[in-house]
């Protein structure tokens, strides 16, 4: 039974079993999920509605389901060929010892 703004449903938790209580929390998890879902869907159909508005598809705007691109490597270990590096994100350990060598990027470049 749905409980609205107006209406009060007092539950005297302390006179619950412990199973009764364990029920409690998972029909709560479980209405609570149901919730999220829910506004996700009717979020997902107003952007996909605001979307088509201007010609597009959502996907088109928000990246949709596409893998993600792989950048290419530009970066190359000289004494070890297969170990490479795009530029992105933490710089391997052969980068930074090679800098620390001072050598440059520029004498990895692929």
């Amino acid at each position: 039974m749905p409980i609205g703004k107006a209406e009060h449903m007092k539950i005297d938790l302390t006179k619950l079993s412990d199973k009764e209580l364990e029920k409690l929390r998972q029909d709560v998890d479980k209405a609570l999920k149901t919730r999220g879902t829910q506004r996700m869907t009717e979020a997902r159909k107003a952007a996909e509605a605001a979307a088509k508005k201007y010609g597009y598809v959502l996907g088109d705007l928000v990246g949709g389901a596409r893998k993600p691109r792989k950048s290419a490597p530009k970066y190359r270990n000289p004494e070890d060929p297969a170990k490479t590096w795009t530029g992105r994100g933490r710089q391997p350990g052969w980068i930074k010892d090679a800098l620390k060598a001072g050598k440059s990027l520029e004498d990895m470049a692929i």
